[in-house]
């Protein structure tokens, strides 16, 4: 995974697929600051509230490098793919897609079990900002599900097929997170570089925490991690993770 600068955001970009880039980190000179909202709101009504936000820090609408969303239910293949085609027409509309279309702003969407928002809605977004010193590295790793291959966004794909999580949430777990370890490499940056690590699932996941995920973080384990008791976005995925570290925590 090779580190890419953007043009003019303030940050560098892991390419993805055609949804989200695998992640972002800042460019010298500048920092994350990652806006979670009191209450989600309609995606398409929190593109206004991003633009907003931005306008009044004084950044452009390409300063924008991560989005969380929250969805009602997990997705089909096939409406996920659909819903995609809308996101990157709302990125595209803003100038955001970069030359032939590459997306560079990270994301995560995933389903809550415990009171879903009525349609697919915006919790969170990050974007860049002027820093007065270079600090820690400022980074935001996207969200990976339990996929042999990220870009394969099929049935097929799925780790441990129809198996039963306690017959495959090792194997599951570990695929996820030799992923997102590759993106922190990508990123050039390493599990004690973070400060959040999110896990999604809705499994009863105590023994796999345990025994796969906090066994492979080393001194980052120490910082625990925060379990959401959500789906990943397409039905059939079990298990998502994502992260990030050195950046400005708002909320609003």
């Amino acid at each position: 995974m090779n580190l890419v600068d953007h043009p003019d955001g303030g940050y560098a970009y892991v390419p993805g697929i055609s949804p989200y880039s695998a992640g972002v980190r800042a460019g010298a000179g500048y920092r994350i600051r990652h806006v979670n909202l009191s209450a989600t709101v309609g995606w398409e009504e929190g593109f206004g509230v991003i633009d907003e936000i931005l306008a009044a820090a004084g950044r452009p609408p390409r300063a924008l490098c991560s989005v969380e969303l929250r969805c009602p239910e997990p997705y089909s293949f096939g409406g996920f793919g659909s819903f995609n085609d809308d996101y990157r027409a709302a990125l595209d509309g803003r100038g955001i897609l970069l030359d032939e279309g590459l997306n560079p702003v990270a994301r995560t969407n995933v389903a809550p079990r415990i009171d879903p928002p009525s349609g697919t809605s915006l919790h969170a977004f990050g974007f860049t900002l002027p820093a007065s010193d270079g600090g820690r590295p400022s980074f935001v790793v996207s969200g990976a599900g339990d996929l042999h291959d990220q870009s394969e966004l099929r049935p097929e794909a799925i780790v441990g097929g129809d198996s039963s999580w306690d017959e495959s949430g090792v194997e599951r777990a570990s695929v996820v997170l030799d992923e997102i370890q590759a993106r922190l490499a990508g990123l050039g940056v390493r599990w004690p570089d973070t400060d959040s690590i999110s896990v999604y699932s809705i499994e009863s996941i105590h023994s796999v925490l345990e025994s796969t995920v906090l066994a492979r973080l080393g001194d980052a384990a120490r910082h625990g991690v925060h379990w959401y008791l959500t789906e990943p976005p397409v039905a059939g995925l079990k298990f998502e993770m994502d992260g990030r570290g050195g950046v400005e925590e708002v909320w609003v």
